[in-house]
């Protein structure tokens, strides 16, 4: 499996789709989420976790010193 990404993507939605065109996209989305989770979930969301905890130790905490 390849390194997560760590920055958003940025994505552009186009104006002139009808309403029922864009429920078809949302739909669709949802329903390859929903597939993605059910053959990668816990992947995920380690993948996930790694993202949001930096690397190494924590700092020492020092209870004495001040913020």
């Amino acid at each position: 499996m390849s390194e997560p990404s760590t920055s958003t993507p940025t994505v552009t939605v186009p104006r002139h789709w009808s309403p029922e065109q864009a429920l078809a996209v949302f739909e669709c989305l949802h329903a390859l989420r929903c597939a993605l989770w059910t053959a990668y979930g816990p992947q995920v969301q380690q993948a996930w976790r790694d993202q949001l905890v930096p690397d190494g130790q924590p700092p020492e905490f020092d209870p004495d010193e001040p913020f």
